[in-house]
């Protein structure tokens, strides 16, 4: 998300209902077998479960360590120590989308409650966000439609920010969650104050749908009492650390997480019907990986959002022949870094990816299972 971006605060945009309805995107899909998709399309809790558990299960063990050598003041050890625990904390963001797609879970109330769990730690708003991100799957960098991703963006390794991402995040910037305009955009959304200077999104987003307009300033109301009651939980007994280590946690060492984060679509193109055009994949190490929810895999993952997030590699396979190679992580920023040194010369430029010939004139455009993107959001915005 990109919430700083100086074109969206310049823009006007139309309600999000009317946009829909004539922002019509005929996207271009790789070929893949039709019984091959459908398998890759079916969630298994167990697989999920060792995600959830396993991320959640990370936390709390860097947590705890943290805690133990904050009480014995072994200062240098606690320091190392809580940065693990921020840097599995700020990967919150993954499952928060995942579950969003509910396409983790079999079981559907696995996915309800996880993404609660996940949202509430994490400090997200999951009813803005899949609002949000049903309209930046089907618009995919077409910025009258996806306010999430807005091009060209800058892929800072300012001295300055990177300290912040290294330390506590106070302000925030692109692919990265600060304190303060996060906070501020709780209240400000609990306050049903949508069309606010931290939200990404106006009124636009919600126009004509009030009552899930309801649901997203409830859910900031519950984050903030959720928060309040673990910081004054934490000061009453003496222990402010928990504060930190619990409400604190995503606002810290949030530099991988960034540095994986911004990959995905920085620096490539607008406007185009190709995913291969405006999103990238990455390979990572197993644990970055893991905590990302396998979201490296991210242009599987626009072309077919169905497809559980632990099934990704199995369709990258499925489609490599048609699909530009993955870059590695310094090799993407590398590309990101010469786009945007171009772009401050000329600013319409976009890295243009070298793709493979498209198989057919649109690829899987008008197949049903093709383009599902899971239960993202609620019903009656869904195509």
């Amino acid at each position: 998300m990109n919430p700083l971006s100086q074109t969206i605060k310049t823009m006007r945009l139309a309600p999000m209902r009317d946009v829909s309805k004539t922002l019509q995107v005929r996207w271009y899909r790789c070929p893949v077998d039709k019984k091959v998709l459908r398998s890759l399309m079916v969630p298994d809790d167990a697989r999920g479960l060792f995600l959830a558990l396993g991320h959640l299960g990370l936390w709390g063990v860097t947590g705890a360590v943290s805690f133990y050598l904050f009480t014995q003041q072994m200062w240098l050890a606690f320091v190392v120590a809580l940065f693990a625990h921020g840097t599995v904390a700020s990967f919150f963001t993954a499952p928060n989308h995942e579950l969003c797609h509910r396409t983790v879970f079999k079981t559907k109330w696995l996915n309800e409650a996880f993404l609660r769990i996940f949202a509430l730690a994490g400090w997200s708003n999951f009813e803005i966000y899949q609002f949000s991100h049903n309209y930046h799957h089907r618009f995919t960098l077409h910025p009258e439609g996806d306010r999430e991703e807005i091009m060209p963006a800058t892929p800072s390794l300012r001295a300055a920010y990177i300290l912040q991402l290294c330390t506590v995040n106070i302000f925030g910037g692109y692919q990265s969650k600060g304190i303060v305009p996060t906070v501020q955009n709780f209240l400000l959304i609990a306050a049903n104050r949508f069309d606010n200077p931290y939200n990404s999104w106006g009124e636009e987003l919600y126009e004509g749908y009030d009552e899930h307009r309801r649901r997203a300033a409830n859910w900031a109301r519950i984050t903030l009492l959720f928060h309040a009651v673990i910081i004054g939980g934490a000061f009453a007994i003496g222990q402010p650390i928990l504060a930190v280590l619990i409400s604190g946690s995503t606002f810290f060492a949030n530099l991988w997480r960034y540095l994986v984060g911004v990959t995905m679509h920085c620096g490539l193109k607008s406007n185009d019907t190709d995913f291969r055009k405006s999103v990238r994949t990455i390979t990572l190490d197993p644990l970055s990986e893991f905590l990302y929810w396998h979201m490296n895999w991210h242009l599987e993952h626009h072309m077919f959002a169905g497809v559980p997030c632990y099934n990704l590699k199995a369709l990258h396979e499925a489609t490599a022949d048609d699909m530009p190679q993955p870059r590695t992580l310094h090799g993407a920023w590398k590309e990101m870094r010469e786009t945007w040194a171009r772009q401050q010369t000329d600013p319409d430029y976009a890295y243009d990816t070298p793709v493979p010939s498209p198989q057919t004139a649109k690829g899987q455009a008008g197949d049903r299972l093709a383009t599902s993107i899971g239960e993202l959001g609620p019903a009656e915005i869904r195509q």
